[in-house]
């Protein structure tokens, strides 16, 4: 990166982390570090559970899937305003009635106390694994910028988001995502303005669309109901929203985030609007991958988007069939530019005859691109077989250093890096809410005094952000980083979900028949994902479903006094 980036970059990063200590300063009590004295307006509830759910992962991986894939994955958010509303209704109300810290104090008083620290458990392990997915995610960066060992890279964002989380809490974490959310927001417009304006002359964002749409990039709505699609309508409507409703009614990442609101109708009103922006949002930054690829379209695009593999490469003893490929790859994309000029014509004079030849030819050329890429990664397998041979998450970071202006990059860069900061800040707020109010305060020391839990908490929150740290240390063996975390997510959700669920309506089930059935249900649902049954998804409402199910089938066995 240039000078000009590198200012932009870090002063960005000096603002967030200032402004952050700035606002928090006056904690001083555990119900300021942990719900922020639950006083936040409306527009701060909700920019801080945007800001939650997007994490730097959404900006790498998302822009890299509509890249290779289309635009299908938009469908993962279509239950999302739907669990809004649900939650609204439902949940809100009854966690402000408890004054609850966590969602999971509910629990103990519904059923018992093992129940509540099962699913309690069974949050940690998830969200701490998934946090050290979003630290690593920036990290992929600066290794590839600075071409530095991604092991201290790792280190160094994971040190800067504890820092001040560690001294502000929920009120450092809020007030940072506010400011956040709206650097983001800008630089993403920003972003989608100049990937067109790199286009040709000629070619404005209504022909790139035409032109991704023709190579079958821009087709983001699937009716069929087919339960081995990750992506369609059903998976999106039905999977996502018990997927949805669990992240946002049971996980403590963001149930902390709205029980900050100053009242119940404050409270409503950020996740209402979360509902409303979420999808455009996520639409949008799947877009620019689709404009990347229109772009690519008129230009040579890398054959393997990850650098630092194809330097290696290039110093082995595979370099003369790996220069053999990349010569023969841009003989390809020169030969495709002319059938997509070609097809840009025929689109603007509407002649049917030659959009159709041209659509064809688009598609062999595509094959041909898969298989000359699958002949790269062989070679880098050869040369490292522990290389990494994903690129997803690199494309649009690689399209953004290779095209974009100074001073631009260093804004994009600092976006993803915000991004990860206010996810990973939530997530570990969280993770140390959980452990100091549910197992700390509950089982260690119930007569502690106000500063004692809030020096608790703070330690607590620095040795879970020792602990992601280390799991980003070893997530970059998991491909593609924004399917990893919801997979991880639908392993435990849809249990999470089911038991609260019991808890609110299904009165006759207690906590001897909630609890084994949760534990039955997980080891189900952990060897239908091992056997690759349904797509992921699926594993949300397959595990809400069979907790009510053997719940109420355990119940009947059990003595009539250990309904709740």
């Amino acid at each position: 990166m240039s000078s000009i980036d590198w200012i932009v970059l870090i002063l960005t990063l000096l603002l967030i982390v200032a402004y952050g200590i700035y606002k928090s300063k006056n904690v001083k009590s555990i119900d300021g570090y942990i719900l922020s004295d639950r006083s936040l307006p409306w527009y701060t509830v909700g920019l801080s559970v945007m800001a939650t759910q997007a994490s730097a992962i959404t900006f790498l991986s998302a822009p890299g899937l509509a890249y290779t894939s289309g635009m299908s994955f938009v469908q993962f958010y279509f239950g999302l305003p739907l669990a809004m509303i649900v939650l609204c209704v439902t949940f809100i109300p009854i966690f402000h009635k408890l004054k609850v810290y966590t969602a999971y104090e509910f629990l103990e008083k519904r059923f018992d106390v093992k129940t509540r620290v099962l699913t309690a458990f069974l949050f940690l392990i998830q969200r701490g694994i998934s946090t050290g997915i979003t630290i690593f995610a920036p990290s992929i960066i600066l290794s590839s910028v600075l071409h530095v060992d991604l092991t201290l890279t790792t280190l160094g964002i994971g040190a800067l988001v504890i820092i001040y989380t560690v001294y502000g809490g929920t009120k450092a974490v809020s007030y940072t995502q506010l400011l956040q959310m709206g650097i983001i927001f800008a630089g993403l417009l920003l972003a989608g303005v100049l990937v067109v304006h790199l286009l040709p002359q000629n070619i404005g964002f209504k022909e790139a669309l035409h032109i991704a749409g023709k190579s079958g990039k821009a087709n983001a709505i699937d009716f069929k109901f087919d339960l081995d699609n990750q992506y369609t309508v059903w998976t999106g409507l039905i999977g996502g929203f018990f997927l949805q409703l669990s992240y946002f009614g049971t996980d403590q990442s963001q149930v902390g985030r709205y029980l900050t609101g100053a009242s119940v109708k404050e409270s409503r009103m950020g996740l209402l609007m979360n509902g409303l922006l979420k999808v455009p949002m996520q639409f949008c930054i799947l877009l620019i991958g689709i404009l990347v690829f229109a772009y690519y379209q008129y230009h040579t695009p890398p054959l393997f988007f990850n650098e630092k593999e194809t330097l290696k490469l290039e110093q082995s003893q595979y370099a003369g069939e790996y220069r053999q490929i990349i010569q023969e790859h841009q003989q390809l994309s020169q030969e495709k530019t002319l059938v997509v000029n070609q097809l840009t014509d025929a689109l603007s004079s509407d002649n049917q005859d030659i959009i159709a030849s041209s659509r064809d030819k688009l598609s062999a050329f595509g094959e041909k691109e898969k298989e000359l890429k699958a002949d790269v990664v062989s070679l880098i397998k050869k040369n490292d077989e522990n290389a990494d041979t994903n690129d997803n998450n690199y494309i649009f970071l690689k399209f953004v250093i290779d095209v974009f202006p100074k001073g631009l990059i260093g804004l994009l860069i600092a976006i993803i890096f915000l991004a990860s900061m206010g996810a990973t800040a939530s997530a570990i707020n969280s993770l140390s809410s959980t452990t100091v109010i549910d197992i700390y305060k509950r089982f260690v020391r119930k007569d502690g005094d106000d500063a004692l839990y809030l020096r608790a908490s703070r330690i607590s929150t620095l040795c879970w952000g020792i602990f992601t740290v280390i799991i980003a240390l070893y997530a970059n063996r998991l491909g593609n980083l924004l399917e990893a975390v919801n997979i991880l997510g639908s392993l435990f959700y849809g249990t999470i979900l089911g038991i609260f669920l019991v808890a609110f309506y299904v009165k006759q089930i207690g906590g001897k028949a909630v609890f084994w059935s949760a534990v039955i249900t997980e080891a189900i649902i952990i060897g239908i994902w091992k056997l690759d049954i349904v797509a992921f998804l699926w594993l949300n409402l397959i595990g809400c479903a069979l907790v009510i199910i053997i719940g109420l089938l355990l119940q009947s066995a059990f003595p009539r006094k250990e309904i709740a």
